[in-house]
């Protein structure tokens, strides 16, 4: 059986973009998928990534333009500016890792509302009612935003040291089981032809 693990950051557009692909690419080809919430602003410097607010004009003025034509590709409502963005990623993410150790419920989900809540429905993802909100809909105890603080804490500053020396650069970032890397919600169809053995 194949695995998949998933490096992405809460508060990043191209991975709200990637929707629920990755879990049915997965389940297409029977593969299991562990998520690994990192810190993107803090995954950057040490990658050769550049934040935002420091890019040339031109790389903003283009991610401008491009973002709403990703969003209408792909059918998903979005807005380029939300009003809570950008949201402290980290709460969020130690809601995730504690989720996906309790179990029971649908992590993929998870992930794509606490995206949803930034990206579409103007929700605050550093707010403890919103992430609450977020885990209960998709079938985890809402206390686990606060009782997963602490593993949550220490997994979320793992994974980024993970993601380092794994060669993960930006999110999302999926790397298979044989060390193949795809990078961005436009290389999950390469990602599903090579779990088919034909790429």
């Amino acid at each position: 059986m194949a695995q998949i693990d998933y490096y992405f950051s809460t508060v990043s557009p191209f991975t709200y973009l990637a929707g629920n692909r990755l879990e049915e690419i997965a389940a297409k080809h029977g593969a299991t998928i562990t998520y690994k919430p990192i810190d993107l602003m803090a995954l950057f410097p040490r990658t050769g990534g550049v934040p935002l607010p420091e890019r040339h004009p031109n790389r903003n003025d283009y991610r401008a333009q491009d973002l709403p034509r990703l969003a209408k590709v792909s059918g998903l409502p979005f807005n380029l500016k939300p009003m809570y963005w950008p949201a402290n990623a980290a709460p969020s993410s130690y809601a995730i890792i504690a989720a996906q150790k309790a179990g029971g419920g649908d992590v993929g989900a998870l992930v794509q509302g606490i995206l949803r809540a930034v990206w579409a429905e103007e929700r605050d993802i550093a707010d403890d009612a919103t992430i609450g909100a977020c885990l209960e809909a998709a079938g985890f105890d809402p206390s686990l935003a606060f009782s997963g603080m602490l593993v949550g804490a220490e997994t979320y500053a793992a994974n980024l040291e993970e993601a380092v020396n794994k060669g993960v650069f930006g999110s999302p970032f999926y790397i298979t089981d044989d060390d193949q890397r795809f990078w961005g919600q436009d290389r999950l169809d390469h990602l599903d032809l090579h779990l088919a053995g034909e790429l």
